[in-house]
């Protein structure tokens, strides 16, 4: 089969496109068609080396869509999406390849409504921000703000907006602010950190925030002096030092929570749960994706370097 691997960490010098063998399932397994894998940030720091536990040589790729074909009766020529979790593309092979293994119970039935593609750009972003809005308590009516933009970010607007929850969006850059604004979204562009408490009770009717998703990791002072009273501050962050200051007696003062998030403490098939109760949304208000880029998996070193050049735009690899 086709497949991108990589031989070494640290660099992109060591990822190819090669023909690997077609993996054969285990005792409950399946063997799945890839048929649209995303690109993550996470995939590229993978082979850059931020993650001092993975394997080599691997094949990287941690969200997926297609369809099974072997493995147990009651799954073949089943369309399923799946990934994101602990040890997928690190110590296990992923998804950038035209055949993926994983536990049987680790896929889930694709929503009908999406695309293979679209399917395929889920996964890491709206598992993560599924396990953030769960995790800081985020339902119908929480006054909710999000810092950032990206996927991440976007993920939690559409999701938390499903639930019911008053949510705004604070993002740096003026023109983001704007295309936010069409969609129809509440947001405002991000102040001096000082301004931020004032700038988020404007948009909240002068109340404080119940919970805040930081999710660029840099703002995390300003979001304590920002929170309600026994408020929840989310947070992904992964800064080179590892280090990132917090004023923690404002957090005491206001008894306050910090919630790290991060996927890849989930297993597979917790992941494969989550993706379930993601499909339940697209009954509600769950926006399907768009903007995002398709390429074929034989481009798939290009399109590694152009993220890794900065490229922002969502990139979907199919096999």
């Amino acid at each position: 089969m086709q497949a991108l691997q990589f031989s070494a960490t640290g660099s992109l010098d060591s990822l190819q496109v090669t023909e690997l063998p077609k993996p054969v399932p285990g005792a409950g397994e399946v063997l799945v068609e890839v048929r649209a894998a995303g690109l993550n940030p996470s995939d590229l720091k993978n082979i850059l080396g931020r993650f001092p536990y993975t394997t080599t040589p691997r094949v990287p790729g941690r969200d997926f869509s297609g369809v099974v074909v072997e493995g147990p009766k009651e799954l073949l020529g089943k369309a399923v999406w799946g990934g994101t979790g602990k040890g997928f593309s690190f110590t296990r092979n992923g998804c950038h390849a035209q055949y993926v293994v994983v536990p049987a119970n680790a896929v889930a039935p694709k929503p009908e409504s999406l695309s293979f593609a679209q399917a395929a750009t889920f996964g890491v972003p709206y598992i993560t921000a599924w396990d953030a809005l769960e995790r800081s308590q985020v339902q119908a009516g929480t006054r909710f703000l999000i810092i950032g933009a990206g996927a991440v970010a976007r993920a939690s607007q559409a999701l938390a907006k499903a639930r019911g929850a008053e949510v705004v969006v604070a993002a740096r850059r003026a023109d983001v602010v704007r295309e936010l604004r069409a969609q129809g979204i509440d947001a405002f562009e991000l102040p001096e950190a000082e301004h931020l408490p004032e700038q988020a009770q404007v948009h909240f009717q002068q109340q404080a925030p119940e919970v805040i998703f930081d999710t660029t990791g840099y703002w995390l002072p300003a979001a304590v002096n920002t929170l309600a009273a026994f408020g929840r501050i989310a947070v992904i962050a992964a800064p080179v030092d590892g280090l990132i200051s917090m004023p923690v007696l404002d957090l005491y003062r206001r008894g306050g929570s910090v919630i790290g998030v991060n996927s890849l403490l989930y297993s597979l098939e917790e992941c494969a749960t989550m993706f379930e109760q993601i499909s339940a949304a697209f009954e509600g208000e769950l926006p399907v994706p768009e903007g995002f880029t398709e390429l074929p998996l034989s481009e798939a070193v290009a399109a590694y370097h152009k993220v890794n050049e900065g490229g922002a735009e969502k990139i979907v690899l199919v096999p």
